[in-house]
């Protein structure tokens, strides 16, 4: 009785450590999601790792898509900062510190590390073909970082790792020797199977907060649907996701349509204010120009 005791009290107490943590909100979606790693901790291993994969990684001799690929990361990363700013999230610029790459591999792929490292692979231009279409795939990139999807990843990874690890060390106390080993074994599998749907989740919210992020910057957040459907044709798709941490490219689409509505409210403001600036700098010129004449 008195192991059983002991076994619910530090199993209550792993529990405990688990929920500990920050709990912060995502950015336009509202999720709340808990936090057990710093923002220190979460940029010095991104940077680490970007460090490492840039000084072998082959930069794009291609002057006309490097300037496109910087041209929609700025317009992107700028449309970001100004919502960070809008709407309480002033705190998280100083941990953006931009930098865009495009990098010669066939893989059709980009990223986005913590803190605002984007680098771009050759092979995935072929499948944007446009500027909208990129902004669509760099706002998702964009989107895991704003919203510390990594740093959630890694709480939970920590949690589960200290979780399991006391949980057999418990079992070998007060049941038996070899009892806990199989027991954190078995829970470790339990826990990564969650985390391929915890992940996803990651995903479908990077979708949808990425989608805004284009919107904002003044991209046809509409242009998500035939890129989508380009990268189902080509072969690059999910069709099984079970086991994958992608949603199958038939749900993306299906959840990029539901959401477009919400989308284009972001971008039919964004065209409607430089629309309304274009005519006032019209305008003006014209004005200008009235006034040299009758001089």
């Amino acid at each position: 009785m008195k192991r059983i005791k002991s076994f619910i009290i530090v199993l209550a107490s792993v529990l405990m450590f688990a929920a500990c943590g920050t709990t912060e909100t995502v950015p336009v979606t509202g999720r709340k999601h808990n936090i057990s790693v710093s923002d220190e901790q979460v940029l010095s291993l991104a940077n680490q790792e970007y460090q490492k994969y840039m000084s072998t990684a082959k930069k794009s001799t291609n002057a006309a898509q490097t300037a496109m690929v910087n041209r929609v990361a700025r317009n992107l990363a700028n449309a970001v900062e100004t919502y960070l700013r809008n709407n309480g999230y002033s705190n998280e610029l100083k941990n953006l510190k931009w930098e865009f790459n495009l990098v010669q591999d066939k893989q059709v792929n980009a990223f986005c590390m913590p803190g605002g490292k984007i680098v771009v692979y050759e092979g995935l231009l072929p499948y944007t073909q446009n500027d909208a279409q990129l902004a669509i795939v760099l706002g998702h990139e964009i989107a895991h970082a704003v919203a510390k999807h990594s740093a959630e990843q890694l709480s939970k990874q920590q949690n589960q790792q200290i979780g399991t690890s006391i949980l057999g060390t418990v079992l070998n106390s007060t049941v038996g020797n070899g009892v806990g080993d199989v027991a954190s074994q078995v829970a470790g599998t339990y826990f990564s199977f969650r985390n391929l749907k915890y992940s996803r989740d990651n995903e479908s919210e990077a979708d949808h907060i990425g989608l805004i992020f284009a919107a904002m910057a003044g991209y046809d957040p509409r242009e998500a649907i035939p890129f989508w459907k380009r990268m189902q044709q080509g072969g690059n798709s999910n069709q099984n996701d079970l086991f994958s941490d992608h949603p199958s490219d038939a749900k993306r689409i299906a959840a990029l349509e539901k959401e477009m509505p919400e989308a284009l409210k972001y971008y039919n403001v964004k065209a409607s204010t430089t629309k309304k600036s274009t005519t006032t700098s019209k305008r003006s010129t014209s004005s200008k120009k009235r006034t040299s004449h009758r001089r």
